[in-house]
């Protein structure tokens, strides 16, 4: 009950524009390089959430700013690859990327995108979502049926339809979706330094996989499930000190290469087995 009437409070607070967070600056000694591409994600973060989200974004950045082993290129993408994995696409971001179209002078258009049923319910409240999936699980209904959604502003119900969808975007707080994303960023950003300390070589590679997790429905997944594999198959153990692989780098690229939209995961785990035949177990030596 609690967690309704919070998303209720935010969701009114959103609709009649009732922010108390400011929004936030630039983080102290970032590099005039790198500041543009903070300054972008900034903003379009605070249209996606909010002034507290884009807050959250430059919070998680401060951790890489001013190290010396990181440089201007790799701290740029960081800060690029969090503010995309920030803004993951779901149905209230597409209603909103449509309203910007519009208001920027794009012809009216119409699209159908397909998400998964298991992804529809989790964007609600996880207090809502979760009983949900458990119950169709019980009945033993399929929940990764595609199921096609329209994004339309072709006409004045189309776009009120998606100026509610857009104003719905508190919810996402509250979702299964946005716990899981906020988990999985901090592992990334949690990933990146454990490189940067073990092994700084691979930790550009490390950075890159983000791009691995992208878009919505079975890619998404995909995506996703793939980017587990490979850090619980190659970097976490190495990391450990468990696996002696001293190119980390070069076996994250091996491993990604063989990635295919398979479920099974089948190259991919014949390529991570292969690679860790390769190199000598029980070695602390792989932590560097």
């Amino acid at each position: 009950m609690a967690g309704v009437l919070s998303s209720l409070r935010y969701l009114l607070a959103d609709f009649i524009g009732d922010d108390d967070d400011e929004p936030p600056f630039l983080p102290d000694g970032l590099p005039d390089a790198v500041a543009p591409v903070v300054s972008d994600a900034i903003h379009m973060l605070i249209d996606y959430q909010g002034n507290a989200y884009a807050t959250l974004y430059v919070t998680r950045l401060r951790r890489f700013v001013g190290r010396r082993d990181v440089n201007d290129a790799m701290l740029g993408e960081i800060a690029r690859l969090m503010a995309m994995r920030m803004s993951y696409q779901d149905p209230i971001r597409i209603a909103q990327l449509k309203l910007a179209e519009l208001e920027a002078g794009g012809a009216p258009s119409h699209d159908v995108r397909r998400f998964r049923f298991d992804e529809l319910i989790g964007a609600l409240p996880a207090v809502v979502a979760e009983p949900v999936l458990d119950t169709f699980e019980w009945l033993g209904w399929e929940v990764r049926r595609r199921v096609p959604i329209r994004f339309s502003t072709r006409s004045r119900w189309g776009i009120r339809r998606l100026k509610i969808e857009a104003g719905l975007r508190r919810w996402r707080l509250f979702s299964v979706r946005y716990a899981r994303e906020r988990a999985w960023v901090e592992r990334w950003l949690h990933m990146i330094s454990r490189s940067l300390a073990k092994q700084p070589k691979a930790a550009s590679a490390i950075v890159q996989t983000a791009t691995m997790v992208q878009g919505y429905g079975d890619a998404y997944r995909q995506g996703l499930t793939d980017w587990h594999a490979i850090i619980d198959g190659l970097a976490k153990p190495t990391f450990d000190g468990v696996l002696a692989l001293t190119d980390l780098a070069g076996a994250v690229a091996e491993a990604r290469a063989v990635a295919l939209p398979d479920p099974r995961q089948a190259a991919l785990k014949r390529k991570t087995a292969e690679i860790r035949a390769r190199m000598p177990s029980g070695s602390s030596a792989a932590a560097g």
